[in-house]
């Protein structure tokens, strides 16, 4: 794919995008299509991606539709991460388990976090009004979304960053970090912004850098 083309069709797929949002009702879901057309991910990575992180959610939910709750799943370029929250590490395991049955996924990263039964339950109540319309779980309170939110907000606005090649969740102020990074220097930017958000106590992050090449 040459530049010129590239940008041809970035202008085009905006163009649609922007439709979308004038004349649906859909605005979420077309403003994460927009994220993923700008991705340098590709087509296909996209689509198998997706693909994965559903069917580790149909296995969640055919063990317990709770879990739901407690798990997030994203998965970039065949690598999944998993955060959330769990009231024992026998549970934690069987996740890890039930996405592993996908021969597709190249590496898991579990980063649920064990927690009290009380605690779990606490965040269950909240979880349930939150994102409720989000594709790869809703185990996350409001305190955890107004985290990736001032993130988002401030990736978004930093120069030499693309964004949309991470994604990022936070649990009891613990980021977990995947995608991907066109070099060093922006994976540190990154870096600093999320350690330097207010509420953030630790950063992990499961992020290659590889640059993309024309």
């Amino acid at each position: 794919m040459n530049d010129m083309w590239k940008i041809n069709f970035n202008h085009s797929m905006y163009a649609v995008l922007m439709v979308g949002i004038l004349f649906s009702g859909c605005t979420a879901v077309v403003m994460e299509m927009g994220k993923k057309a700008f991705e340098d991910r590709n087509t296909e990575d996209q689509i198998t991606d997706t693909k994965i992180a559903a069917g580790i959610l149909s296995r969640l939910s055919d063990r317990d539709t709770s879990l739901l709750l407690d798990v997030n799943v994203d998965v970039w370029e065949q690598r999944a991460l998993l955060t959330g929250t769990l009231d024992n590490p026998q549970e934690k395991q069987a996740v890890a388990e039930l996405a592993h049955r996908d021969s597709r996924i190249t590496k898991i990263y579990n980063d649920i976090q064990i927690v009290t039964k009380a605690e779990k339950e606490t965040r269950r109540e909240k979880a349930e009004g939150g994102n409720q319309n989000s594709k790869e779980g809703i185990g996350q309170t409001v305190d955890d979304i107004w985290i990736n939110t001032k993130i988002e907000a401030q990736l978004i606005a930093k120069k030499g960053i693309t964004s949309v090649n991470y994604r990022w969740r936070s649990v009891r102020n613990n980021v977990s970090l995947i995608g991907r990074a066109n070099s060093s220097a922006e994976l540190a930017m990154v870096l600093d912004i999320i350690k330097t958000t207010k509420g953030v106590e630790s950063v992990k992050h499961y992020v290659e850098i590889n640059p993309v090449h024309p």
